[in-house]
């Protein structure tokens, strides 16, 4: 497989699961909140400090929901980088008047590699979706000596499969809510590799 096709794959399994949102008139709500896991758990936009006068980066944003919240409920001022047409349009449909807040479609690292560094990086499930040997240069860079970077990505699948111990991707799956299944490639590494 061309070290490229898996990011290739997720760039297309997000675009159809983009198209079926946007063909559905899909509701989702706001959020009241950061939610670093699947489930409302955990600490949330505290994690990241005061980010008044500060240059974040929402990574992955899909619907930028999260980047949303944190213009309107922390003072932030926010680009939202996502690599899928659909999900952008999702998030300029809904967003794009929104003082504060940048809606960007572009892929992630040549995002990182061309933007001024940023004070606070964060994205919420985005990096396991991308090559970890591309990203982690590129987010060196991107972030300003001292800045803040988080993110969670997925430790454990839905059918109890852990982490892999090598940096390279493996199939999951992403539902849709017609029963439809998505494929991706994911890396879900240790922390350990993720430090690294």
């Amino acid at each position: 497989m061309d070290s490229t096709e898996p990011e290739a794959v997720n760039a297309r399994a997000w675009t159809r699961y983009g198209d079926h949102h946007l063909q559905r008139g899909t509701c989702v709500p706001e959020v009241d909140r950061i939610s670093w896991g699947f489930w409302p758990t955990g600490p949330g936009a505290e994690v990241l400090g005061s980010l008044t006068g500060l240059r974040v980066l929402d990574l992955g944003s899909g619907l930028g929901k999260h980047a949303a919240h944190l213009v309107r409920e922390c003072g932030a001022t926010v680009d939202a980088v996502e690599a899928s047409a659909s999900q952008h349009a999702r998030a300029v449909a809904r967003y794009s008047d929104l003082p504060g807040l940048s809606l960007i479609h572009a892929d992630a690292v040549e995002h990182l590699q061309r933007a001024e560094p940023y004070d606070v990086i964060y994205s919420i499930h985005g990096f396991g979706y991308i090559d970890p040997h591309r990203l982690m240069p590129a987010l060196r860079n991107a972030l300003k000596p001292g800045g803040i970077l988080a993110f969670s990505v997925l430790h454990t699948n839905s059918h109890g499969r852990g982490p892999s111990s090598s940096v390279t991707p493996r199939t999951e799956i992403l539902p849709l809510a017609n029963g439809e299944d998505q494929r991706v490639e994911m890396w879900v590494l240790t922390p350990k590799l993720w430090e690294d």
